[in-house]
């Protein structure tokens, strides 16, 4: 009986072992991402010669001119600021009111650039009136869901200067993957804007 006990419990064993080897289950993990570290909060002034406009951004990012416009005139003061660690891009366009550039018809485009590429994907488009502390006014539009840009603005004196914004990643549009990062560059967004003077 003892040998037919021992026996029993050895073939048991050597069974788990085999069985457990080849079994399907697995423990499941929680879906998550990399932690990112972020940089403190300092910025710099964009003052350069010939453009129409100044404002201040973050030491952590870096402007250069936009070499992709239209032949147009305008595009002399277009710029990309750069922020490198979140594969992250502000692009700036600026058109002087006039003539060839009426305010109507480049507040209507402003709507249109928000809306018109964004609006089937998006689960909310909110806009914001701007009013600066320069005295600026503006529009911001703030984007929900897996958008290509979840922030849009444009500032204006509704005379002589007309300025846009958008912020992109060049990354696969993901909110929850993208969020932490967006909500940190929205702040560094709002503090150009807010700090925006015309010349």
């Amino acid at each position: 009986m003892k040998n037919l006990l021992s026996s029993f419990i050895h073939a048991w064993i050597v069974a788990s072992c085999l069985f457990s080897c080849n079994s399907d289950y697995s423990i499941g993990k929680k879906k998550g991402y990399f932690r990112i570290d972020f940089p403190e909060k300092k910025y710099q002034a964009f003052e350069r010669p010939g453009y129409p406009y100044s404002f201040e951004y973050p030491v952590y990012a870096t402007v250069s001119k936009d070499s992709v416009f239209f032949d147009d005139k305008a595009g002399d003061w277009w710029i990309n600021i750069d922020v490198p660690q979140f594969a992250g891009r502000i692009y700036i366009s600026y058109k002087a009111i006039g003539k060839e550039n009426k305010f109507d018809s480049l507040v209507r485009d402003g709507f249109k650039m928000a809306y018109k590429q964004h609006a089937d994907i998006s689960t909310g488009i909110e806009e914001i009136n701007i009013q600066t502390p320069n005295n600026i006014g503006g529009m911001y539009f703030a984007l929900g869901g897996n958008t290509a840009t979840a922030n849009q603005f444009f500032l204006t004196d509704s005379n002589h200067h007309f300025l846009r914004g958008a912020l992109y990643f060049d990354a696969a549009p993901n909110m929850d993957s993208l969020g932490i990062v967006n909500d940190f560059l929205k702040k560094d967004l709002e503090h150009l804007i807010n700090t925006l003077k015309w010349k």
